[in-house]
């Protein structure tokens, strides 16, 4: 058995680990492995490199690719010298064929894995490995990446309690995450944020400076709001630093900055913003991460020995389950507005921007277990 593998989109910790698996697993078998470099950018480009077990020794802590990576070489809209972008489409079928692959493993998010559904259709034998710190990938419960990013965001918060607390002020963090709030709302409830505005749950600051201004009546001295990049406010529009192209997709960020000068004209209440940015994706993965990828992995591999293409390995506890791709293809994994994360947060006190700005719904009993729980 010969098998390719490739890691597509942005780097996430977990990444070496499951080349690491595959290789590990591909060497007992006595199978051939192939590394393509950056993405389908190396299929495409015809530049790869066999693994063998020296090439994965040590890895499995490191973050990052040993085969690199790029957001920017879709072979259905492959970008070209000139600014202009063409269908490589056939090229990288054509590739995977002369290289004699058995199987192609792509490891990546919901970009790469439409691109290994699409490229299963033309006919070339792709397996999919979900990866992604946003979480947003459909069919799975959790994807290689996403442990790591929401811990290193936890920390965050826990570090800005102190300097938020010395200096009386309102402190937004704007953390990754795309058009889904997993990552915002995982590390907001677990780092004891104040505040946390995700996409799925358009917000009104006008309730959040509201919830400001019963804590500090409460004697808190400080605020935390964790705001994921794809929040938008209620009946308004995402924050984009970049539009898209036909090459690119479009890039969010800026709304930390946003919500911040809003609420400190809104409490009259010092309010700075941090951008977590890239920090999110670097460092050693978690042991959960780690796990997770090494089970990915191996699953993968059984996957390519079988023959079952056009599929994606899938955490569905307690198992590594199996998904179509057409399942996931083209499709993101959301918040849902009732789920028991976000009514564990609401449960504890945290807004969401959602509530009634004056009374209402919000007791003053609720808002004192808020304004209370550091």
């Amino acid at each position: 058995m010969k098998v390719g593998i490739l890691t597509g989109g942005g780097d996430a910790p977990g990444l070496n680990a499951v080349i690491r698996a595959v290789v590990k697993i591909g060497d007992a078998w006595g199978a051939e492995l192939i590394g393509f470099d950056d993405g389908f950018r190396g299929v495409v480009e015809d530049r790869w490199r066999r693994l063998t077990i020296a090439d994965v020794t040590g890895i499995l802590r490191d973050g990052g690719t040993i085969l690199g990576t790029t957001n920017h070489a879709n072979p259905f809209t492959y970008p070209t010298p000139d600014g202009r972008v063409t269908d490589r489409s056939a090229l990288c079928v054509e590739r995977i064929r002369s290289a004699s692959l058995d199987a192609l493993l792509t490891v990546g998010g919901d970009g790469t894995l439409t691109i290994a559904h699409r490229l299963w259709k033309l006919g070339a034998p792709t397996i999919g490995i979900p990866k992604t710190i946003d979480n947003d990938v459909a069919e799975t419960l959790s994807s290689v990446g996403f442990d790591t990013a929401a811990s290193v965001a936890t920390e965050a918060v826990d570090r800005l309690h102190s300097t938020a607390d010395a200096h009386h002020r309102i402190m937004v963090l704007e953390v990754m995450g795309r058009y889904s709030g997993w990552l915002a709302l995982h590390a907001g409830l677990a780092g004891g944020a104040d505040a946390i505005l995700i996409p799925e749950i358009p917000y009104d600051l006008n309730a959040v400076a509201a919830h400001v201004a019963k804590r500090a009546s409460l004697g808190a001295r400080f605020s935390i709001v964790v705001a994921a990049e794809g929040a938008k406010p209620r009946g308004g529009s995402y924050t984009v630093l970049a539009s898209g192209t036909a090459a690119a997709s479009e890039r969010l960020g800026g709304i930390g900055a946003r919500v911040a000068a809003t609420l400190e004209q809104l409490t009259q209440r010092e309010a700075r913003s941090v951008l977590l940015g890239h920090l999110q994706r670097g460092g050693p993965p978690t042991s959960s991460d780690r796990l997770l990828a090494t089970r990915f992995g191996a699953r993968a591999m059984r996957l390519a020995a079988e023959r079952r293409f056009g599929t994606m390995v899938s955490n569905a506890p307690p198992d590594i389950a199996v998904v179509s791709l057409d399942q996931v293809a083209g499709r993101t994994r959301l918040v849902p507005s009732d789920s028991d994360v976000v009514a564990a947060a609401r449960a504890v006190g945290i807004v969401f921007g959602d509530e009634p700005s004056l009374g209402g719904a919000v007791s003053d009993t609720t808002m004192a277990v808020g304004g209370l729980q550091q």
